[in-house]
């Protein structure tokens, strides 16, 4: 037998099988099996098992989908059956046309059709060896796609391995990468958050997600795949598309509950029109419809112009455009204090919905688009959902129309606004005083690595500054218990445990307090490395950039923040109201070396001396900075017992590895 615990086994194929099986009623039975923190916990059990047992370890485990190295460049990909496009109709007329010449090419009037929705993503061919996934890539010229395997490896409604029976030898599955409209917009707000641009619509935010060289970036996206056709197989699929599409869904896929079974052409009118109606509410954004003869025996018979088949149509939608007039141009600060340009519209009848307001996104959209207060300007919504101005008429701009600019101060607060320069967002700098960022502010300090006040969540945090009881995070530590009472769902004990737990707040560390600022750029590690260097806040409320600089954590653009955020008269009037409120911590020797200081180390495996969390402590306290993954800019690789593929990766880009003796030593030396 091979070596290992063999009730280890046995729990590794009762996970796999499980999170299978969660996966399937989650994406195509609509019966979750298991919430999100019961999956999120046995995948990582499953992880810990496989690590600890590698010979054990199967490509089309659900671990498999958290994402591989990064690449340098996407390998080419090539197809023997070509991926074809289809060819398109906008009108009753041309879809009437279409169907007359597939009558006239059979010979007979009576033509069964499949019909589906016709999704806005990125195609993709997925290759499948015996039943395992081996390969996937996009569409590409038809002949020569990108592959993109790991990327799609992470999509949880993708079969790893194939289930139940029938499936040939050799089978190529083709459909759509798509992302739902709700979580586009999630992913939006994400990125606005972090001063990154915005996806313009849900097909360019598919496509970007799967075209990541770095896979788990794709796996944190939430995307999803739809089957529409097949390429190669090693053997006959059926003898319809509906057949063919019903045991794609008996292997594993999600085949869309919108396929439909459509003969003549009143049948086909009466379903895009329903279609037509209904996309508003569809979760995925689709922009028309493809008609496709069911019978493949008849496909085999017209066969293919030289771009698309014959036996195949896309009837698209007519597009939601309207025009209409931009009224004013106002700067929106958002609770995490990025400030949105949105276009105050004239208000314009759009699908059933009247659009007055338009986000811009951001100071290079409007300069991208060259959008001005008094344009005429074509607006559309994307994916039916989120209005977005498309184009301005330059030829009906009024003469006095001048370019828009961001305004200098916060127009809520009036504090300075900055962009950073690896930003493309624009942020209030008054983050604890801004009342358009109260709640999030709150809820930062709050949080587990900030104060760690538990019991003071969002819900709660929404209820006091809607009724007025804490306009800053200062004021926290003035509620008392008959405030607390008189809020929805807060008696008497559980006032008592919140005020308790503001109480035991205030007294907390250094780097904690840092951190609970929601200095932007300044993240849990580089508020370490400010408390070490400077001991307490008075002296880094008062360094200058160059100064800042001296942290090897702290570049340029994090320095600059540093200031700005320490410059705001009104974030320095909230700290001083803390301090006057008792929150306090242990002054310490500011710490300028360390035996690692400035490297950053990786740590792998288990250590007999120390948990890793006592490892991270010593090494932060030594100078040094820990990472979870290896790359060139690692400076150590510490290897423990039973050490993972971090070490093997140290040994391939040709870094140091220190063992558990040698990084004890180094600990102990002075610098």
């Amino acid at each position: 037998m091979e070596r290992g615990n063999p009730t280890d086994f046995e729990r590794i194929q009762h996970l796999r099988a499980e999170l299978m099986a969660a996966n399937k009623a989650y994406y195509q039975e609509d019966t979750p099996t298991l919430s999100d923190a019961e999956y999120d916990a046995h995948l990582r059990e499953l992880r810990t098992l496989e690590d600890r047992n590698p010979q054990w370890q199967s490509a089309d485990s659900p671990t498999q989908r958290i994402g591989a190295a990064p690449l340098e460049v996407f390998a080419e990909v090539r197809y023997t059956v070509p991926m074809t496009s289809l060819d398109n109709v906008f009108d009753r007329g041309g879809f009437g046309d279409w169907l007359a010449r597939l009558q006239k090419g059979l010979g007979r009037e009576d033509i069964p059709l499949s019909a589906e929705p016709k999704f806005d993503g990125l195609s993709v061919n997925i290759r499948y060896l015996d039943g395992e996934l081996v390969q996937a890539g996009t569409r590409g010229d038809g002949q020569t796609g990108e592959e993109v395997t790991a990327n799609v490896r992470t999509i949880r409604n993708i079969p790893l391995r194939l289930a139940g029976k029938g499936w040939p030898d050799l089978l190529e599955v083709r459909g759509e990468v798509v992302i739902p409209v709700a979580a586009f917009q999630r992913l939006n707000e994400e990125r606005l958050r972090g001063g990154e641009n915005p996806f313009a619509n849900p097909r360019n935010a598919a496509a970007g997600s799967l075209r990541q060289l770095d896979s788990k970036v794709t796996a944190k996206r939430p995307l999803a795949f739809f089957p529409w056709g097949w390429g190669e197989s090693s053997a006959p699929l059926g003898e319809s598309h509906r057949a063919v599409m019903h045991s794609l869904s008996v292997w594993g896929f999600e085949v869309t509950s919108y396929l439909r079974s459509v003969h003549h052409l009143a049948e086909c009118e009466s379903y895009f029109n329903e279609m037509q109606k209904s996309r508003e509410g569809m979760p995925f954004e689709i922009d028309g419809l493809v008609f496709k003869i069911d019978d493949l025996a008849a496909r085999e018979r017209l066969g293919f112009t030289a771009r698309a088949p014959r036996w195949a149509i896309a009837y698209k939608f007519p597009a939601h455009e309207e025009r209409t007039v931009v009224e004013d141009i106002l700067a929106s600060v958002g609770r995490t204090g990025v400030i949105t340009p949105v276009a105050v519209l004239r208000p314009v009848q759009m699908g059933g919905v009247t659009v007055s307001r338009a986000s811009l996104h951001n100071q290079d959209e409007v300069d991208r688009k060259d959008i001005r207060v008094g344009d005429t300007v074509l607006v559309r919504r994307a994916g039916d959902v989120i209005p977005e101005v498309v184009m301005v008429l330059k030829e009906e701009r009024p003469a006095a129309a001048q370019p828009w600019q961001m305004p200098l101060r916060c127009p809520v607060c009036d504090s300075e606004v900055l962009r950073l320069a690896n930003e493309s967002a624009h942020r209030c700098m008054g983050g604890l005083y801004c009342p358009a960022q109260r709640m999030g502010a709150i809820e930062h300090f709050a949080s587990r690595k900030a104060m760690d006040i538990r019991g003071l969540g969002e819900k709660l945090v929404q209820q006091l500054v809607e009724q007025g009881l804490v306009h800053s995070v200062a004021d926290v530590y003035h509620l008392d218990e008959a405030a607390l009472c008189g809020l929805e769902r807060m008696a008497s004990r559980s006032a008592q445990k919140l005020l308790a737990e503001i109480e035991h707040s205030r007294h907390t560390s250094l780097p904690r307090f840092l951190y609970a600022l929601g200095i932007r750029q300044v993240g849990e590690s580089t508020a370490k490395s400010l408390a070490a260097y400077f001991g307490d806040l008075a002296p880094l409320m008062a360094a200058t950039p160059e100064v800042l600089q001296n942290i090897p954590d702290v570049g340029p653009i994090v320095a600059e923040s540093i200031v700005h955020f320490f410059a705001q008269p009104h974030n320095r009037d909230v700290i001083a109201a803390l301090r006057t409120a008792g929150v306090q911590w242990q002054a310490v020797q500011p710490q300028k070396g360390g035996r690692f200081q400035g490297m950053t180390l990786v740590l792998t495996g288990a250590l007999d001396s120390m948990t890793r969390e006592e490892a991270k402590t010593a090494i932060e306290n030594a100078g040094g900075k820990v990472s979870s993954s290896v790359s060139a800019k690692t400076s150590y690789v510490i290897v423990g017992k039973e050490a993972g593929s971090k070490a093997e990766k140290a040994v391939k880009l040709g870094l140091k590895q220190l063992t558990e003796a040698q990084f004890l030593a180094m600990l102990s030396e002075k610098e």
